[in-house]
């Protein structure tokens, strides 16, 4: 299936909205910031570029770009994840951020804030190679079917549906390593390690026990990951279009990078908000061995379902951004294909004009 889907993405026009121009030296008469009708194929190494776009390495280290980006990341912030699932729980015990890691370090010492660092690390690579990996996989895959002005007019659509289609199988990959770190960290006295945790479960509950918090992470993160990536790519379009006063083109890698954070950090504010209902259900079934997601979420109530929001935001607003800034930067030290956003081709706009006339 994924060489079919290779073959599919290397004869891919790579047009917009993944359309790479040359970049060249512009002379005084020239207002563009590419050279006239010279794009770069999928079956072309650019000049600089250190593989085919679309090619099985340029998949590869889209992959590793998602290990790096999501491991190192959710690895950093799991003193502050600990204290939210705990939140989420038992709010009237933690009752907000501050209150919550002080109850934590009275209760245990500083140690215990680092409590399923290990099941974290190993999930999220997991699933950062499913997700950034796929989603290049599927934009291509979408964007050949459809075509490229189709590509262009329902870009935002493109990349929700790509985006929805890798976290499906990302949380295929995640939902073990999630299962033990979330009872881990609100169970007390189940387990210090994962060495531990991991017989503890199979031994106790068997393979169900590992993936039956699947479909509420289904829930929680499909809907998270559409939203970071549509609203990522979109965002980026934007701050390019709007706010940064030169071309992309014209930026260096640094000041691109910087655009990447921002970008980031405003699609993770979003994504906190709409997946944090079902991060809420997650959290409290895999502490409540015996329970549905419907009965946790009828236990909850409305109210319950939004404990935790707050640092959650800051959790996930700054985990998106260093996630797509680690990213992009893997992209940029190995000298990947990257192109510039989204314009509208140019048989397209010959259309738009034609029927104004």
């Amino acid at each position: 299936m994924l060489s079919s889907l290779f073959d599919t993405a290397r004869k891919s026009p790579f047009a917009s909205p993944f359309q790479a121009h040359c970049e060249g030296p512009r002379s005084s008469t020239q207002s563009t910031d590419v050279v006239p009708a010279r794009t770069i194929s999928a079956a072309t190494v650019a000049e600089g570029d250190s593989c085919e776009f679309g090619s099985g390495t340029f998949f590869a280290y889209c992959g590793l770009g998602g290990i790096l980006s999501c491991g190192i990341t959710h690895t950093a912030i799991v003193p502050l994840d600990l204290v939210k699932c705990r939140i989420q729980v038992d709010p009237g015990k933690y009752g907000n951020i501050i209150n919550g890691f002080r109850v934590t370090l009275r209760e245990e010492n500083l140690r215990a804030l680092g409590k399923g660092w290990a099941p974290t690390c190993i999930g999220y690579s997991m699933q950062g190679l499913c997700k950034f990996g796929l989603y290049e996989v599927f934009k291509l895959k979408y964007s050949e079917l459809i075509g490229e002005e189709l590509s262009y007019s329902w870009r935002t659509t493109l990349y929700l549906a790509a985006s929805a289609s890798a976290e499906f199988f990302a949380d295929i990959a995640l939902a073990p390593m999630e299962a033990v770190k979330v009872r881990m960290q609100t169970q007390p006295g189940f387990a210090n390690t994962l060495r531990e945790a991991f017989p503890k479960i199979m031994n106790g509950e068997g393979v169900r026990g590992f993936y039956k918090g699947l479909p509420p992470l289904w829930m929680r993160q499909i809907p998270y990951t559409m939203m970071k990536f549509s609203c990522f790519e979109r965002t980026v379009e934007a701050l390019y279009k709007y706010c940064v006063p030169k071309p992309r083109s014209d930026c260096s890698k640094g000041e691109q990078l910087v655009v990447t954070f921002a970008a980031g950090y405003i699609a993770g504010v979003f994504c906190a908000i709409v997946s944090h209902p079902a991060d809420t259900v997650v959290s409290k079934l895999n502490q409540d061995t015996g329970s549905t997601p419907i009965e946790v979420a009828k236990k909850l109530g409305m109210k319950g379902l939004w404990n935790g929001l707050f640092p959650r935001i800051i959790m996930i607003g700054t985990l998106t951004a260093l996630q797509w800034f680690i990213y992009d930067a893997v992209k940029v030290y190995f000298r990947m294909p990257r192109p510039p956003p989204p314009e509208m081709p140019e048989s397209l706009r010959l259309k738009l004009e034609a029927k104004k006339q």
